[in-house]
């Protein structure tokens, strides 16, 4: 049995993770590692990207980067959340406004320490990257189209700084990027309708607060149509492998989204959406192997 100081310890713990958001981190770095080795760097020795001291010091400046900036979107967000997430809300307040500050400055500066450890040039990068997170949490985030541009735009940076490091910028990196990107603006959208009670409460102005429900779905099923391009791009001018398959289960995935989308009314209806949303990037991270199923085999030695 675990005694009650145990047992607090144990819900501060799980408190915090939930608000770093650790398991989205823990995917993040899974998909620099797969994308270094499958995309990237396809022609290096798999032990040779998997043992980069660069690789590892850009990993974890990101995975800094992203939990301080949960940690301070957290802290803005903390009355809309009461309205928006009341459960997941008493957990989070088992961990103090200053404590949050303190690991926010705290993060921030390992961030800084692991990519002044890979170039000065990193160090500029990240700077960047950290004020333009908390930038976004602060102001952005609360203006229709510029809050939701720059939040898909800040996820998908982290994927840049091993892009700048290999120094591959080959086209289908770009169409990879361009897929992920819609489908986290998709996301944030679907974030935008689930939340819209706490947003009306705290004056948000974000696109269902200004636009209203119809304009967002429209929106939306624009954004779902534009990720044709890129999927279609990839099947057709490059080589991906048995990835195709991940590709096809999108669109079908996507056909459900849009199904559900238009007949949707309640909160619990995009509560649905925004887990189709996820469930297809997060498949999508582990769908990479599927480029070469035998790389890993034939590239150990």
């Amino acid at each position: 049995m675990l005694s009650r100081k145990q047992k607090y310890f144990l819900l501060k713990f799980f408190s915090l993770f939930s608000i770093v958001r650790g398991y989205n981190i823990l995917v993040i770095a899974l998909a620099q590692y797969l994308t270094s080795i499958y995309i990237l760097a396809p022609n290096l020795p798999l032990r040779e990207v998997l043992l980069d001291p660069n690789l590892l010091m850009l990993v974890l400046a990101s995975a800094s980067a992203i939990a301080s900036g949960y940690i301070i979107n957290s802290f803005y967000d903390s009355e809309k959340d009461l309205i928006n997430r009341p459960h997941k809300t008493m957990l989070d307040k088992l961990v103090s406004q200053q404590t949050k500050l303190s690991g926010y400055f705290v993060l921030n500066f390992l961030s800084v320490i692991f990519a002044s450890y890979v170039s000065f040039r990193a160090v500029v990068f990240f700077s960047i990257y950290i004020f333009g997170i908390w930038f976004y949490s602060h102001k952005l985030k609360k203006y229709p189209f510029i809050g939701n541009l720059v939040a898909a735009t800040l996820a998908v940076i982290p994927f840049f700084a091993v892009f700048i490091y290999y120094s591959n910028f080959d086209v289908v990196i770009f169409v990879h990027a361009t897929f992920l990107f819609l489908l986290i603006s998709m996301r944030e959208l679907t974030k935008d309708l689930e939340n819209l009670k706490g947003d009306l409460a705290q004056n948000y102005r974000t696109i269902p607060v200004v636009y209203g429900e119809k304009v967002s779905k429209r929106m939306l099923t624009l954004l779902s149509l534009a990720t044709l391009v890129p999927i279609i791009l990839l099947l057709t001018r490059f080589e991906i492998g048995y990835m195709y398959f991940f590709f096809f289960g999108s669109i079908l995935a996507l056909a459900v989204f849009l199904l559900i989308l238009w007949n949707s009314a309640k909160k619990i209806h995009y509560i649905i959406l925004h887990n189709i949303l996820k469930l297809i990037i997060v498949v999508g991270v582990f769908s990479i192997v599927l480029i070469n199923v035998d790389l890993l085999l034939n590239r150990i030695f």
